[in-house]
């Protein structure tokens, strides 16, 4: 009798098998990892958004003066706790107009620029633009001003404080955050 070298036909089919569940487990990981990659890049995009207009507006408050919450003349500085609008004067170094003034707002209601979304004036109030994307609901944001009273021992500085959450359209996850960022004027005010 000669003995044959090779696989039996039960041999083949249980190996294409085992080989089958393998690949189709790695490759369901495989998918499963790209699609949690791409909802993560989308988010961090979303997220880098949030941080750059945070970061502009912080830059613009510190370089601004003259600071003023709520409503009523945004030309009179005053000091507030937790409203959701902030006038000041921006920075110019020359050709001025003394009544010039930004506006930063949370638009609660739609009546500046769209629900839920932080929205800014470069005229005194006269055109609002949103300037965090559509991705980001805000859902709080509130000012806290202090020092504005010209010739005290306290520096001008404004608290922001945003909460809300962010998602990217393509993809259904969502984050919430919570952020917290402060400007201390920098023309001296002592």
């Amino acid at each position: 009798m000669q003995s044959q070298k090779g696989f039996t036909l039960i041999e083949m089919i249980v190996a294409v098998a085992l080989f089958s569940v393998v690949m189709l487990v790695s490759v369901g990981a495989l998918l499963s990892l790209v699609g949690a990659n791409r909802k993560a890049q989308a988010l961090q995009s979303v997220m880098n958004n949030l941080n750059i207009t945070l970061d502009g507006m912080v830059r613009s408050i510190r370089m601004g003066s003259e600071y003023h919450c709520g409503t009523g003349v945004i030309s009179a500085p005053q000091n507030c706790e937790g409203d959701t609008r902030l006038a000041f004067k921006p920075f110019c170094e020359e050709n001025c107009d003394n009544l010039d003034r930004w506006i930063y707002a949370f638009d609660a209601d739609g009546s500046y620029c769209g629900i839920g979304r932080l929205c800014k004036s470069e005229n005194a109030g006269a055109n609002y633009y949103a300037i965090t994307a559509p991705e980001v609901t805000i859902n709080s944001m509130k000012f806290y001003v202090i020092g504005t009273t010209r010739g005290d021992t306290v520096q001008p500085k404004v608290v922001i404080e945003v909460k809300g959450t962010a998602g990217a359209k393509v993809v259904k996850t969502t984050t919430s955050f919570s952020i917290q960022a402060t400007a201390v004027q920098r023309i001296l005010d002592l």
